[in-house]
């Protein structure tokens, strides 16, 4: 299947999903997140696909909301859409996150680089994380004046418990691959030039397990968390966000943002 912001392909039971903007670390616009849910029902209807690694290209795993090509101008009043337009836009990164977590493939993050914001998330959409030990992990979604969405919230509280939820989104401090495996968030850490192989390792050692006790455990496992979570919900996570950025103060820390990270005048992340 063919995507502008992907590259997509399955070599037996092991399929890819690789984030190909490398230019931009890999950030998510508009667009990589729609082909990215459009990727996971693809991968949904290759039957003998079992295991999809989702990694990224370049020097970044993936660094969360493009700030230069985000779905926040298409969400804005002055675009001159329907509200129901535009709260399809703020639901955009919820979806995404939906469509990898509900794939009947097991997923494994093969994180190097960056993970940023959008980026955590995605990795908590999938099913277990590989992350190189130097990798860079961060939240930094309220210096940039904006709740975490996405589904983001939920999905951390049921991997890493409330605290250090609030802990990391609240402060936004960047925190360690061996921080978030002692947390459970992170199955394995290893050395960046490990990385590739040991992610493929763990690929085919699932793939080589029986099809049918693999898909029942994952489902089992998700049913149990979403027991566990009820209440939890993510539905209107959206529409908190679009409530938010375009709030001043949420404009003014994005600007104070930007010119922290990138100097005056930068849009890029």
């Amino acid at each position: 299947m063919e995507f502008e912001t992907l590259r997509v392909h399955a070599e037996g039971p092991i399929g890819a999903l690789v984030l190909a903007r490398p230019e931009r670390r890999n950030a998510l616009s508009a667009k990589a997140m729609r082909e990215i849910a459009a990727a996971a029902h693809w991968f949904d209807d290759q039957a003998d696909v079992r295991v999809v690694i989702v990694r990224g290209e370049g020097r970044s795993f993936c660094a969360g909301a493009d700030l230069r090509d985000s779905p926040v101008g298409e969400a804005s009043p002055r675009a001159g859409r329907s509200w129901a337009a535009r709260r399809e836009v703020g639901q955009l990164g919820l979806r995404m996150a939906d469509a990898v977590e509900q794939m009947r493939a097991v997923t494994l993050a093969q994180v190097h680089g960056h993970a940023v914001g959008g980026g955590i998330v995605l990795m908590a959409a999938c099913d277990l994380r590989v992350v190189a030990e130097d990798a860079v992990l961060s939240i930094p979604e309220i210096d940039l004046g904006i709740p975490l969405a996405w589904g983001g919230i939920p999905r951390l509280v049921r991997e890493i418990g409330p605290a250090l939820t609030k802990e990391l989104v609240m402060t936004c401090r960047r925190f360690t691959p061996a921080e978030a495996r002692a947390a459970g968030f992170v199955n394995r850490v290893v050395p960046e030039a490990r990385l590739e192989a040991e992610t493929r390792a763990l690929a085919e050692e699932l793939a080589a397990k029986p099809a049918v006790p693999v898909i029942v455990t994952k489902e089992h496992v998700n049913a149990v968390t979403r027991a566990m979570g009820a209440g939890l919900t993510s539905f209107a996570d959206g529409d908190v966000l679009l409530g938010t950025v375009f709030d001043p103060d949420s404009l003014e820390a994005a600007r104070r943002y930007r010119e922290r990270t990138f100097g005056k005048g930068g849009a890029d992340r």
